[in-house]
C-alpha cells in the first residue's frame, strides 16, 4: 500500500500537479484526501524522501527542488560567461517555440482559462506599474505554456530554467523591468503569445514566442553595450587619477 501511495504522489510530481517548493497538506488532511491510512501515508512519504522528491522539516513536508543538483552547478558555470546569455536565448527560442505550438494544439479549457487569468493579472500589474508583480506574471505565463504543451520534459527542464532566470543568472532581469518602455513592449508580446495559444493558432503562437525572445535578447545586448560605453567613458574621464603629477 505504501508503495502504491508513493507511486501516486510521484506521478503527481511528474505531471506538475505538485510543484517543486510547494508544501503538502498536513499528514492527517492528506490521508483523508487520498483516502488512505496515516501509517501507510507516512511510509509512502518516507519512500519519497529516500528518492529525493520530498523533504520533511518542522514546517511540514515539501516537494524538493529535485533538479537543483543539476541547476546549481550549472548556474555557477553559466554566470561567469556573458556569451551564455545569447546561447540561453537561442535555446529558449528553440524549445519555447515548440512548446507554444504544442500548447496551442493541446491546451485544455482549464489551461486556456489559466492563461487568460494570467494575462489579466499581467494587465492589472502593468496598470498600477508594479514591476515586481508584472515580472512574476511573466514567469507564470511561460510556465503555463510549458504545462499546456503536455510535454513533461519541457515542463520540468524549462521550469528549472525559469527559477534560474528569476535569480538573474543569465542577465539582470530586475533592472530591465524597471524600464517602462520595456514593460510596455513585453505586455503586447505576452498578450500575443497567450491569445494565440488560447485561440489554438500554433503558427501564430510559435512566431509570437520567437519574436518575443528575439526582442528580449536584443534588449539585453543593447543594455550591456550601453553600460560598457558608459563604463569606458568614465574610465577615460577619470584617467588623471592614474597618472603622476
Amino acid at each position: 500500500m505504501a508503495e502504491a501511495i508513493a507511486e501516486h504522489i510521484e506521478r503527481l510530481i511528474l505531471e506538475g500537479v505538485l510543484r517543486p517548493g510547494e508544501k503538502l497538506a498536513s499528514e492527517r488532511d492528506l490521508a483523508e484526501r487520498l483516502d488512505v491510512s496515516r501509517p501507510s501515508l507516512r511510509d509512502a512519504l518516507e519512500i519519497l524522501e529516500g528518492r529525493g522528491l520530498l523533504a520533511t522539516s518542522r514546517e511540514g513536508t515539501r516537494v524538493t527542488q529535485f533538479l537543483s543538483g543539476l541547476t546549481e552547478p550549472l548556474a555557477g558555470l553559466l554566470q561567469s560567461n556573458e556569451q551564455v546569455t545569447a546561447d540561453y536565448f537561442e535555446y529558449r527560442a528553440a524549445v519555447e517555440r515548440t512548446a507554444a505550438g504544442l500548447a496551442a494544439v493541446r491546451a485544455t479549457e482549464p489551461e486556456r482559462q489559466a492563461i487568460r487569468d494570467c494575462l489579466a493579472e499581467m494587465e492589472a500589474a502593468h496598470q498600477v506599474r508594479d514591476a515586481d508583480r508584472e515580472a512574476e506574471a511573466d514567469i507564470e505565463l511561460h510556465r503555463l505554456v510549458y504545462a499546456a504543451s503536455h510535454n513533461l520534459v519541457i515542463l520540468h527542464v524549462m521550469r528549472a530554467f525559469s527559477e534560474m532566470l528569476r535569480r538573474d543568472i543569465f542577465f539582470n532581469r530586475t533592472s530591465l523591468f524597471e524600464l517602462a518602455a520595456f514593460r510596455d513592449a513585453l505586455l503586447e508580446q505576452h498578450r500575443a503569445i497567450g491569445e494565440a495559444v488560447v485561440a489554438g493558432d500554433a503558427p501564430v503562437a510559435e512566431k509570437a514566442t520567437h519574436d518575443h525572445l528575439t526582442f528580449v535578447n536584443d534588449t539585453v545586448e543593447r543594455t550591456r553595450r550601453d553600460a560598457a560605453r558608459v563604463d569606458l567613458a568614465v574610465r577615460r574621464l577619470t584617467r588623471s587619477t592614474l597618472l603622476g603629477g
